[in-house]
């Protein structure tokens, strides 16, 4: 392969991967769990940004219900996340030719 072209697939990957940094600082996702009860707040880094627990639920003094609905809204914020970057990733690797092959890998995204 030649340098020069060498150079140019670096430089599409560095542009793809700042583009995909910005996407994934962008990315805002919101789970609930137990019927809105309580609602996660997530980012593209996978970082909790806002959890709001409902009055009710600590009315009913059920420690297992809370957590349960914690951890549901939490999971599917964490799905919603994947999915949002998984869709970012297609969009980015559809302008590069052999990309789409990439994201055929098993565990990738």
């Amino acid at each position: 392969m030649e340098v020069k072209a060498l150079q140019q697939m670096m430089t599409q990957f560095r542009q793809m991967q700042e583009n995909l940094q910005r996407q994934i600082d962008a990315i805002q996702v919101e789970a609930s769990a137990g019927g809105g009860m309580v609602v996660v707040k997530m980012n593209g880094q996978k970082v909790i940004t806002d959890v709001k627990v409902e009055p009710e639920v600590f009315a009913a003094k059920d420690q297992e219900m809370l957590q349960e609905l914690i951890r549901s809204a939490v999971n599917e914020a964490g799905r919603r996340v994947d999915e949002a970057l998984a869709d970012q990733m297609k969009s980015l690797a559809g302008g590069m030719p052999g990309m789409s092959n990439l994201l055929k890998i098993p565990g990738l995204f």
